[in-house]
This record gives structure tokens, C-alpha cells and sequence, in this order.
């Protein structure tokens, strides 16, 4: 009888062991809400599950403005353990929203100090990358053009039906251009920022919702009729990765004006009573670390937070502006909506 009971005990506490096997691979799962544009090597996602014996679910939730929507509707009841993509555009909007946990990662010592736009870090630095003009070099040099050095050249006759740009209130990169202009023209003078918006309009800039509308169907590199377009400092070096036959250099071009680039900062955070904050915080660290860093610039065509991170050959042409806007995260945070109510009165009213 006795060995009966003791069959029946190990019987049970075999089933117990199991079903708490279950439950704890069920909590072991990581939820990442995130824009539509990220991208990783499924390698390095492996790599991590694996690691930690876990599993991630990528949980793509529109743009970066949708994504950070969707959090605050969310928030104290999160479908996701982490917002990853939150950029410097959107961060002050995150912090006041306060959906976000905070944790200083171990990897920020190798972060420097101009990326971390958190101190409280809520949100840490993940990618950054350039907003600017992109141009045409074949249908410049076919039509005897230099690109513009100066943003008050995009309103003279030489580029008068030349440029599209991208709407501030449904694009991420349309406000950066739009900031951009800000910080070059300022707000108040003789001639501001929306002086400027109204010669552009003038001028018959195209104004499009979004960058890839935009980039694949105005753009004359992809059969369009405009030249110029605001996209990345990257793209150059995108075009290189994706041509379809080996070129030496890119059919595209930066155009670098001092004080109107715009430097975006993404980052990531826990959003408050997450599933799974300890995962969440391993998960940060391994975002730091030199494998994600490096996998970064094949992916999403940013460049690493990670000092110590290496980018591919290709990255050559992915230049860095020299002097980027200088308009501050908290001051973007102040007045992005009256910025873009004040350019829709002017360009689409």
C-alpha cells in the first residue's frame, strides 16, 4: 500500500512539474510592439529565445505615431512588454503619457551621452539616423543642375515642380523635415519657417502622406518627376544594398545643409505592468549589445547606438551631417501640434 502511495506521489508531482513547465514557458513569452518598419535577422531572434528560453512575438502596430497611440490606449493594461521605435519626435508625448517603467541599462556605458535623451531612463537609445534631402544625380547631370546648397534655393525657378516632401502629420520623417525647417529659419523674423513653406507652395512643392508614396512613385530615380525628396542619409547607401546589379556608387545623393537635418533618436521602453519586465530589461541589454547593434544597419538602414558597433562597407555612403538641427526633444514636445497646425493652414488650406 505504501508503495502504492508512492507511485500515486511521484505520479503527481511528475504532472505538477510538467503543467508548471507549461505555465512557465507561457510567461516566458515577450511581446515587442513596435512600427511597421522594423526588422531584424530572425538569427538574432533566435538567439535571444534561445538564451533565455523564451519566446518573442513581434507585434507591428502601424507607423511610430500609430504604435505609441496604441500604447496609450493601452496603458496599465498592455498587450505588449515593450514599445520599441519611440523616437525623439514622440518621446516628450511618451513621458507624459507615463506608460513606460524605468531601467538603466547595463549597456548604456557604451551609449554616448547625446544619444540618451532619458536621463530618467524610461526610454533608452536604440538606433538613430538622418532626415534630409535625397537627390537624382542622373537626372541633375542629364538637365546641367547642381544639387542646392542652401534651403532658400528650393524656392527659386530652378526648382520650381522639383520637390516632394512628406505631410508632418502622418509621416515621422515629414515632421523631422518640417522641424528641420524650424531650426534653420526659426519662427519669428522677417522671414521664418512659414515664409518659407509658402514660397515652397508657390514654388509647386508635391506634398505626399507618406515616404515610400513619395520615394517609388514622385521620385524621378523610380520613374517620377521630382529630383529632390525628403528621405535618409541612409538611402543612399540603401540603394547600393538593393541594386539589383553590383554598382560602385549610388544613383542618389545627400544633401547635407547645415542646420537642416534632423537627427532621429529611436528608443525603446516597458510599458508599465508588463507580463514580462524582468525578460524586458535582458531583452534591453541584448539590444545594446554588439550582435543587435551590428545587425541594425543591414535591417532598418540606421545607424548603432553602440559605439563600438561596426557598420557594413556599404555604410560608406550613408553620410553624417556635420550640423544637424538643434531643436531639443522637450521643446519638440511643447509645440509639435501647433508646428503642424500652423504648416496645414499653410500648405493644405
Amino acid at each position: 500500500m505504501r508503495y502504492k502511495v508512492s507511485q500515486i506521489t511521484i505520479l503527481v508531482l511528475a504532472i505538477a512539474s510538467f503543467v508548471g513547465c507549461g505555465t512557465e514557458d507561457k510567461n516566458r513569452e515577450l511581446v515587442i510592439m513596435t512600427h511597421d518598419s522594423f526588422d531584424i535577422s530572425q538569427e538574432i531572434i533566435t538567439e535571444f529565445e534561445l538564451a533565455n528560453d523564451a519566446t518573442i512575438v513581434i507585434q507591428k502596430s502601424g507607423d511610430a505615431g500609430s504604435a505609441l497611440v496604441r500604447a496609450i490606449l493601452e496603458k496599465g493594461n498592455p498587450s505588449a512588454d515593450l514599445l520599441y521605435g519611440i523616437d525623439n519626435t514622440y518621446l516628450g508625448r511618451a513621458l507624459e503619457e507615463d506608460i513606460f517603467v524605468p531601467y538603466e541599462s547595463r549597456g548604456l556605458k557604451n551609449i554616448s551621452e547625446n544619444l540618451i535623451l532619458d536621463p530618467t531612463h524610461h526610454v533608452t537609445p536604440i538606433n538613430y539616423g538622418y532626415v534630409n534631402l535625397n537627390y537624382d544625380k542622373k537626372f541633375l547631370n542629364e538637365n546641367d543642375m547642381t544639387p542646392p546648397t542652401a534651403m532658400e534655393d528650393l524656392v527659386g525657378p530652378n526648382w520650381k515642380s522639383r520637390l516632394v516632401v512628406l505631410n508632418p502629420s502622418s509621416s515621422s520623417p515629414g515632421l523631422a523635415f518640417l522641424i528641420s525647417t524650424i531650426a534653420y529659419f526659426g519662427e519669428h523674423g522677417e522671414y521664418n519657417y512659414l515664409d518659407f513653406w509658402r514660397d515652397l507652395k508657390n514654388n509647386d512643392v508635391l506634398v505626399k502622406d507618406g515616404w515610400s508614396d513619395a520615394y517609388y512613385a514622385d521620385f524621378s530615380q523610380y520613374g517620377g518627376s521630382r529630383p529632390l525628396v525628403v528621405s535618409y542619409a541612409t538611402s543612399p547607401a540603401a540603394e547600393v544594398f538593393f541594386s539589383e546589379v553590383e554598382i560602385s556608387e549610388p544613383p542618389t545623393g545627400n544633401i547635407l545643409i547645415d542646420r537642416a537635418t534632423f537627427m532621429q533618436i529611436e528608443g525603446i521602453g516597458i510599458l508599465k505592468n508588463a507580463d514580462s519586465k524582468s525578460l524586458a530589461e535582458t531583452f534591453i541589454d541584448f539590444a545594446l549589445d554588439i550582435t543587435f547593434q551590428e545587425d541594425l544597419p543591414g535591417k532598418m538602414f540606421v545607424y548603432p547606438v553602440n559605439k563600438d558597433a561596426k557598420t557594413p562597407d556599404f555604410f560608406k555612403f550613408a553620410e553624417v551631417p556635420t550640423a544637424p538641427s538643434d531643436i531639443s526633444a522637450l521643446e519638440i514636445s511643447e509645440k509639435r501640434e501647433a508646428w503642424i497646425d500652423a504648416w496645414t493652414k499653410v500648405m493644405l488650406r
